[in-house]
């Protein structure tokens, strides 16, 4: 097993009908978010999302990898080295 390593998710939803398939994805992740931010840009027609994660690089890389599969969603991850 993996050692488990702090991370932080940037998501840009650039598609609100994205949207609820995001919230959905997050919610089958609830068991590894310390916290999550979330910032509509009304005036762009965005929403931007920085989620604190605590899990296995495995794991961060199958939320990450669900998430910019959904159309309309970019994502990237930074992950502590330790």
């Amino acid at each position: 097993m993996e050692e488990k390593r702090i991370a932080v998710a940037a998501i840009v939803i650039d598609e609100q009908s994205a949207a609820p398939e995001v919230n959905e994805v997050l919610h089958e992740y609830n068991d590894i978010i310390i916290g999550r931010m979330g910032v509509p840009y009304k005036e762009r027609g965005i929403s931007l999302i920085s989620v604190a994660l605590d899990a296995e690089p495995d794991r961060i890389s199958a939320l990450t990898g669900r998430l910019g599969h959904i159309p309309g969603v970019s994502v990237k991850a930074a992950i502590s080295k330790k």
